[in-house]
């Protein structure tokens, strides 16, 4: 038998199935699609109606945002709520996830819940990483501005500790003005008394 009859013999395995959401409809998707596609990846974000996947997380980025949530359960109103990797509902084709947020007295709060609303967000935290840097940056504050959201921190590490950029929402041009960057101490009287020593959520070493 020649090369050539051989190499027409050879089954060809197909290719392997993709996930429906690997190719997205086309006016894109919608904020109610994330609870019904399934397979999902954790922590997959819809903005401007696309998916956006969310790569692991490093030490300084998990562990900032678990003990910073800690320090704000204990200083937050009885009637509020802070919650980790929870995403927030802004419009029919946003539903980003905050690091963290502190929702109001009247947002919905129980088990079977998989979003927050915008209006319902007092506050809404990002830690910087490196692969959404500019979605940390710059996207995700239009969209949080946008949504009336009234205060938003975000957080970078500068010589390997967290400095806290400090926004509020300027009413009349729906969008963000800085109000403080905060290196050592985060001390504000909004959206409730807060006073934090910064230099204990970061505790990373080497050898």
């Amino acid at each position: 038998m020649t090369a050539t009859a051989e190499a027409e013999t050879v089954e060809m395995t197909p290719p392997p199935s993709l996930p429906d959401w690997v190719f997205p409809p086309p006016e894109g998707f919608v904020a109610e699609d994330l609870d019904h596609i399934p397979d999902l990846p954790a922590h997959t974000e819809l903005i401007d109606g696309s998916l956006v996947f969310v790569s692991p997380q490093r030490y300084f980025h998990q562990a900032v945002i678990r003990r910073l949530c800690n320090k704000l359960e204990d200083l937050a109103p009885a009637d509020h709520e802070v919650v980790q990797e929870m995403s927030v509902k802004l419009a029919p084709q946003q539903r980003p996830e905050p690091d963290l947020v502190v929702v109001g007295p009247d947002a919905v709060i129980g088990d079977d819940v998989s979003c927050f609303k915008g209006e319902d967000v007092v506050l809404a935290v990002e830690v910087v990483s490196p692969d959404s840097e500019v979605r940390d940056r710059k996207r995700k504050p239009v969209l949080y501005a946008e949504a009336g959201i009234p205060h938003f921190w975000l957080i970078e590490k500068i010589n390997g500790k967290p400095v806290v950029h400090v926004y509020e929402l300027d009413l009349v041009t729906k969008s963000y003005v800085v109000t403080g960057v905060h290196h050592d101490r985060l001390k504000v009287s909004v959206p409730f008394d807060i006073d934090i020593d910064l230099t204990t959520l970061n505790k990373s070493r080497t050898r």
